[in-house]
């Protein structure tokens, strides 16, 4: 398979004048695509984008998801649309994506890198013949699948080389004092002058043939990899000054990059001692080797890729979650041990996040107005990064300041965004330590990107404290008591993102003795889905107390929601019971099947027809199901959010539901409803929101409340 998707890379490149491509191919993985092929790059110079989930804002992940073409031309476009894309690789360059599809199957993505057309939109024959890629790719896949090979790809990409380039003029390059190296666009050396030998320590014998940052260790170093993205991606030279050795040694040289269709001409020359190198802030203990681009050990070095951490900052939501990428990307890439971060809340710097600190220690400086002389304000009413080579520094510059170590380092960093205060950061260091101009640029810039994501998750935060309150005014307050039914309903919002969602439950007199059981599940989160809750909840009630079948209902509520809000979806399931007799009318709009647990124990997952999910189709029909509730069975309705996990078919957990239920003892329903809840109330990561709803039939007179 292998084979297959090399040659149509490559194919398709050529076909649309790019100069780099690669397919995204399906994972073992649900939801996880994985890149299977790359030419016209070096692999290891992009390994953040290997691996793409399908619900990421990126064109890769767009293009899988809607199995429409995403066709950018330029910067520009990318930025408007893909803003995450730009934030990872802000080069000028044009990127086409097609879906591999054979009919409703969907393999991957096909990809092609060109030059950018700054304001020209892709032509008309470069989209034909990339379609036409596609579909050929999709049919061998096809093919391929049809002969029993399993067509998805969970390993890192195949490397396809592009079709090589004529020789230069060799001996003229040969009387240049620079070192001159070709490499091709997967990074392999082809041509070296005579110069490399005095410059580089090597000769064209032993660094032909190599990948340019196995053979020149040094070059690999994080810091200079941004510069050879941009030469890869973006048809500009690039110039920086780079030293050849370890921390203690080494001469600094200059390094000039020219890139072309066909590979990037690597210059080295002398240059001027520089006062800092990147290497000169490696972290503790580090060797002065460099084991080669993308290793873990060079990952780890200090001088931390602002690339990175923008990308991890562009998913973070909620305020929480900014500060554990803060604490999991920047800490380890800077060797630090410490952090603290303070949010400003009227004129007061109150402690949001801390690790590493001694129990208790910050909270002395918890709530200090901006008017007190510590570091951790002066930096934000100054706007000045702070840095303490040493603690006895720090003690000499505040005196009398409260210190947590007798020994260490400290950074503290303002977080400003857009020219508005937003906070503080504490950085700490478990020994000495100096900071050179780069790392002190690179912590200032990265404050400003960790301002912008926490004035972000302050207006999500806001937004979201709207929607539960919204949604907390539109769930029942008290379901209703009585006689020979108790019925008890929970909810939860979720904890990622705007937390709430349009989950519902209801219960209502129908009339006649009997009762309404109601529960739902609108599309989305945030105000919109809990205002439309709001309005399918009024409409099911007023359906139903207006005399209507259970068929009726549901038929009512999907034609209002579609006249209320095309595009906007719901599941929902109606359950009319009489408590007297047990016997149920229960109807089921695109919604997860209850679970009926016996007076033995006994419990199943019931087989209810369904129909549709609401606001899809204005003549659906909705089929009515009928069933026996005994005494002493319990019923038991919920939202998918009680069952699903990212990564787990949603059967295991019906199946991991449908045995705690069975565990469980009936009474009393509101144990069984928190036990039902625990192992989701007590999850960090939640996605979703979730509601359930339980009914038992009972011999009492009375019922018990929600």
């Amino acid at each position: 398979m292998a084979r297959v998707l090399a040659r149509a890379t490559v194919d398709a490149v050529q076909a649309v004048g790019g100069y780099a491509g690669g397919v995204y191919l399906r994972s073992g993985t649900p939801g996880l695509l994985r890149m299977a092929v790359l030419t016209g790059l070096p692999g290891p110079l992009f390994r953040p984008w290997w691996r793409m989930h399908v619900n990421r804002p990126y064109p890769v992940a767009e293009a899988y998801r809607s199995g429409q073409s995403v066709h950018l031309p330029d910067a520009e476009t990318s930025m408007q649309r893909f803003p995450q894309l730009m934030a990872g690789l802000p080069f000028p360059f044009a990127s086409l994506y097609e879906p591999v599809n054979a009919g409703p199957e969907r393999f991957g993505v096909l990809l092609v890198l060109c030059e950018a057309t700054p304001g020209i939109p892709v032509g008309a024959a470069v989209r034909e013949r990339m379609r036409a890629a596609a579909h050929d790719l999709a049919r061998a896949l096809a093919a391929l699948g049809a002969d029993g090979v399993p067509v998805f790809w969970d390993g890192d990409p195949v490397s396809a080389p592009a079709p090589a380039a004529a020789a230069g003029a060799r001996q003229a390059v040969d009387r240049l004092a620079q070192a001159v190296v070709s490499v091709d666009r997967q990074g392999r050396i082809g041509f070296v002058n005579s110069a490399a030998q005095r410059l580089l320590g090597s000769g064209p014998a032993e660094l032909r043939g190599q990948v340019l940052w196995e053979a020149l260790p040094w070059l690999g170093h994080p810091a200079y990899e941004d510069h050879f993205r941009a030469v890869f991606l973006a048809s500009e030279p690039v110039h920086f000054p780079a030293r050849r050795g370890g921390p203690a040694s080494g001469d600094w040289l200059s390094v000039g990059l020219y890139p072309a269709p066909d590979g990037v001409t690597v210059t080295v020359g002398a240059s001027e001692q520089r006062a800092y190198a990147p290497e000169s802030v490696a972290r503790p203990g580090a060797g002065s080797g460099s084991p080669g681009l993308g290793s873990p050990a060079d990952r780890a070095s200090a001088l931390y890729r602002p690339v990175a951490l923008a990308i991890a900052l562009t998913e973070a939501v909620t305020a929480r979650q900014v500060s554990a990428v803060v604490t999991d990307e920047l800490l380890p890439a800077f060797g630090g041990r410490q952090l603290a971060i303070y949010l400003l809340n009227e004129r007061h710097l109150h402690l949001a996040w801390e690790t590493g600190f001694p129990q208790g220690f910050l909270s002395r400086f918890d709530g200090v107005a901006l008017d007190v002389r510590l570091p951790g304000v002066e930096t934000l009413t100054s706007g000045r990064p702070m840095f303490f080579e040493s603690m006895e520094h720090l003690a000499a510059a505040y005196p009398g300041i409260p210190l947590d170590a007798d020994v260490g380092a400290r950074a503290f960093l303002p977080l400003i965004a857009s020219g508005r205060p937003v906070g503080s950061c504490i950085l700490g260091f478990d020994s000495p330590r100096g900071f050179s101009p780069e790392e002190r640029t690179a912590l200032t810039a990265l404050a400003g990107l960790i301002a912008q994501a926490l004035e972000r998750a302050q207006r999500y935060d806001n937004e979201a404290a709207l929607a539960r309150g919204l949604q907390a005014a539109l769930l029942p307050h008290r379901l209703p008591v009585l006689d020979h039914v108790v019925t008890v309903g929970r909810y939860l919002p979720g904890t990622v993102g705007m937390e709430v969602g349009g989950d519902w439950y209801d219960v209502l007199d129908a009339g006649g003795g009997r009762l309404a059981l109601v529960i739902g599940d609108v599309q989305g989160h945030g105000v919109a889905a809990a205002a439309t809750m709001g309005q399918l909840r009024s409409a099911v009630r007023a359906f139903a107390l207006s005399g209507n079948t259970p068929e009726e209902v549901m038929r009512g509520t999907n034609r209002l929601l579609i006249d209320l809000d095309p595009g906007q979806f719901a599941s929902c399931c109606y359950v009319l019971l009489d408590p007297v007799t047990g016997r149920a009318r229960a109807v089921r709009a695109g919604h997860p099947q209850p679970l009926l647990r016996h007076p033995d124990g006994r419990t199943e997952v019931l087989d209810l027809t369904g129909g549709v999910v609401l606001g899809i189709d204005l003549e659906a029909t909705y089929p009515v199901t009928e069933l026996t509730l005994p005494s002493g069975a319990v019923l038991l309705l919920y939202t998918d959010g009680l069952v699903e996990t990212p990564g787990v078919d949603i059967d295991e957990g019906v199946e991991r539901l449908r045995a705690t239920l069975a565990a469980a003892s009936p009474a009393p329903l509101t144990e069984t409803a928190d036990r039902l809840v625990s192992e989701a109330r007590n999850t960090a990561d939640r996605p979703d929101d979730i509601a359930l709803l339980l009914a038992t039939r009972t011999d009492a007179v009375r019922g018990e409340d929600a």
